[in-house]
């Protein structure tokens, strides 16, 4: 029995739990230190593939296609026109002028390309340029009785089942004439409508008076008229300066109400990936990259296989996968530790008040849609009306807007608005989250807290090594001996003989080896192996504690009849 090993519901002998302990502290590092190399590879990649030039040429397109002023009327622009009218003059003058340079300074001559154009003279135009027009079929809406004398043509907004398919115009020319649309083409999203592609297609030439004949032509047969719901202007760039496509299309659109309005969209990307070395360094960062990822997934796949659909079954372990995307090691801190224990523990109860918040919020966004839908731009649709109410919360709002709109219904709409959502929800919100961490911090004071934390860990490892070097031990057992020194002396001053110094020396020791050894927080299992020669030091350590409590009870009472 002298080697044996106590037990402790199936527990490990001490040494197995340390080896046990550091083996995880090891592994641990060296996930953190993979994790990082893999945020930081993550990192070039992400800011890798954008480009400080993309804002710039974006800018300077927008300026010319966007900006330029019509000719006659240097108040309006693409982003101000209206009307039909101004559409054409748009057309015929600032988009020809922008898609065509051929000439600089004094006409000179840029290059001896034929029929290419070069926008500001270093960007490439690629290809034709192309306008397409989606029409209405008549008679798509229904007209009241009352009104059909007075209304003989009728066109609905743009869907797929309004679409005209037919031909019109001069039939015999190919912008008059159909094109199907493709299935796998993406649809567009316009202001008041959902696009797809086909339609009536104008091809433009490379030269710029042939183009201008055209648009003059389509203008004078009234390409555009009352079935024309939205006219597409896409065209592409290359510059090769800076290695960057930019992507254009504009766009018009004409709902059924009558008018015109206009949007744009202005893409820069780079297509042509690895030119330069720094390209390069990018694509060996893309390898590293799906090599993690590659491992990242079979160690998940490990992991489904070992729990087989318990896995999957429980919504919070998805919740805590995505809570251990985000925060899978700065756990290891007590501040963040706390941060993830209070999101985990409060969730339930934020879900719970989301679903009430989120009945409460749209009934607000449904009442500001009903009531100010029709003459404020901010609650022009429901989906505007959401996010006009998260500008609200946020303080950005227009009163003078919605109280004009209705002088009795907006104040009241804005004042009860601001009090359920802003003073009530959004305060049961805090005092959830604030109650929560409460919780969390009181069980952090009593030592309920995770087993070890990174910081601890660095901080022993420097111990060690300084240990190592002899520089924190010497310090150490200088600082010891000072004080011992010190207590020494005022037991002296005390009147103790140097026979109880020398004892109470003697248990200091022996109580801080034991402390050491059986109190350590190094390893923190409620359950510790106890070999029977630990168990015996531990017996006679106890009975040194009886003696020392006796002494001292002894003394007590005789310094009690000294003061009687």
């Amino acid at each position: 029995m002298s080697e044996a090993t106590w037990w402790y519901r199936g527990g490990t002998s001490k040494h197995d739990l340390h080896y046990r302990r550091e083996a995880e502290v090891n592994t641990t590092l060296e996930e953190l230190l993979l994790y990082f190399i893999f945020l930081i590879n993550l990192c070039i990649l992400t800011f890798g593939m954008v480009n400080p030039h993309m804002y710039y040429l974006n800018k300077v397109m927008s300026s010319l296609f966007v900006d330029t002023s019509l000719p006659d009327d240097e108040r309006s622009s693409f982003r101000s026109i209206r009307s039909i009218t101004e559409f054409w003059k748009f057309m015929e003058g600032p988009l020809i002028d922008g898609l065509y340079w051929d000439s600089w300074y004094g006409n000179k001559q840029l290059y001896s390309v034929k029929n290419s154009s070069r926008i500001y003279s270093e960007n490439i135009l690629l290809g034709i340029p192309r306008v397409r027009q989606l029409r209405v079929r008549n008679n798509t809406c229904k007209v009241y009785p009352a009104f059909q004398s007075l209304v003989s043509d009728c066109y609905s907004k743009y869907t797929v089942e309004n679409e005209d398919f037919s031909d019109f115009g001069l039939k015999r020319n190919p912008e008059w004439t159909h094109t199907p649309s493709s299935r796998t083409a993406p649809w567009h999203w316009g202001f008041v409508g959902v696009y797809r592609d086909g339609g009536y297609i104008v091809t433009l030439s490379k030269s710029k008076s042939e183009t201008k004949a055209k648009f003059v032509d389509l203008r004078l047969n009234n390409w555009i008229s009352r079935g024309t719901r939205a006219v597409f202007i896409d065209f592409s760039l290359y510059n090769a300066n800076v290695n960057l496509f930019c992507i254009i299309r504009l766009l018009a659109e004409f709902p059924a109400t009558g008018g015109l309005l206009t949007s744009w969209q202005f893409y820069s990307v780079k297509l042509l990936r690895y030119v330069s070395y720094y390209d390069y360094f990018i694509a060996s960062c893309e390898i590293i990259f799906c090599i993690f990822l590659f491992v990242f997934i079979i160690q998940e796949l490990r992991k489904v296989n070992e729990f087989k659909s318990a896995y999957f079954r429980s919504v919070w372990n998805w919740l805590e996968m995505l809570l251990l995307l985000i925060f899978k090691f700065i756990s290891f801190n007590e501040t963040m530790s706390q941060l993830s224990s209070t999101l985990s523990r409060c969730m339930k109860d934020i879900v719970g008040f989301a679903i009430m918040f989120f009945i409460i919020f749209s009934a607000y966004a449904q009442l500001g849609f009903l009531v100010f839908g029709s003459q404020v731009d901010d609650f022009s649709t429901f989906q505007n009306s959401i996010f006009a109410q998260f500008r609200i919360v946020l303080g950005d709002f227009n009163f003078a807007g919605i109280q004009q709109a209705n002088w009795i219904l907006g104040p009241i709409y804005f004042i009860t608005f601001i009090f359920f959502v802003f003073f009530v929800l959004l305060n049961m919100f805090l005092a959830i989250i604030n109650d929560t961490y409460s919780e969390v911090k009181a069980d952090y004071s009593i030592g309920r807290r995770p087993d070890f934390e990174l910081g601890k860990i660095i901080q022993k490892s420097c111990f060690n090594v300084l240990e190592k070097l002899r520089l924190k031990k010497a310090q150490a057992k200088e600082e010891k001996k000072m004080q011992n020194t010190d207590l020494a002396q005022r037991a002296r001053r005390e009147g103790f003989d140097e026979s109880e110094i020398q004892e109470a020396e003697q248990m200091k020791r022996w109580k801080e080896r034991l402390e050491k050894k059986y109190y350590s927080t190094e390893i923190q299992d409620d359950y510790q192996p106890v070999t029977q020669q630990e168990f015996r030091e531990l017996f006679l350590y106890a009975v040194e504690l009886e003696k020392e409590l006796h002494y001292v009870s002894l003394k007590l009472n005789q310094l009690m009849r000294k003061l009687h």
